[in-house]
């Protein structure tokens, strides 16, 4: 007897559980996915934002400008404009010439490196490869260049360098001069 009374409660609680749930549900804002879309998820804090996906919520309520994020470069800042219906501007703390940045990687001297695992720890996308007290590198493929990694982080001096990322057949892009209205010149 007690065992059907506790199954007709568990089922009441479940029914009343998954009717809640489609009445309650709270939509997303297609507005904040698309955002997020453009955005070139590093995740690396450099807008202010734990990462992309709050620096995109806050970009569809009006709580941020379109021009925080430096790895998103002109480009990704020209895409938020076109999206949110937005004037293009230079972006925050550069020299007031928008441009999109020369696409940089973190590379580890291995023969200095003494394997504190500082850089491990911040590294957003988990790039960087190595263990305690053992020497460490950097998966070039996946490192983003965010620079959460340099010093004054790293307690060895130029352990953890920035280099421009090596042209490839599958980074590799024409390079079009651009009018001032950031349209390719013919």
């Amino acid at each position: 007897m007690e065992v059907v009374l506790l199954t007709i409660i568990a089922l009441l609680f479940g029914v009343g559980l998954g009717v809640a749930a489609i009445r309650l549900r709270v939509e997303k804002d297609p507005v904040v996915d698309q955002i997020d879309a453009i955005l070139p998820q590093t995740q690396c804090g450099q807008c202010s934002f734990p990462g992309c996906r709050p620096y995109a919520e806050a970009l569809a309520a009006g709580e941020a400008d379109i021009n925080q994020c430096p790895p998103g470069g002109d480009t990704g800042m020209r895409a938020l404009a076109d999206l949110l219906g937005k004037e293009p501007k230079p972006l925050a703390g550069g020299d007031g010439e928008a441009s999109d940045p020369v696409p940089m990687v973190a590379v580890v001297d291995e023969s200095t490196c003494i394997g504190c695992t500082k850089c491990l720890q911040v590294c957003p996308v988990d790039a960087i490869v190595g263990a305690p007290k053992q020497k460490h590198t950097i998966i070039e493929a996946h490192c983003t260049g965010c620079e959460l990694c340099l010093p004054p982080l790293c307690p060895v001096p130029d352990c953890i360098v920035m280099v421009e990322v090596r042209p490839t057949a599958a980074n590799w892009k024409w390079q079009y001069p651009l009018t001032a209205a950031g349209e390719r010149v013919a």
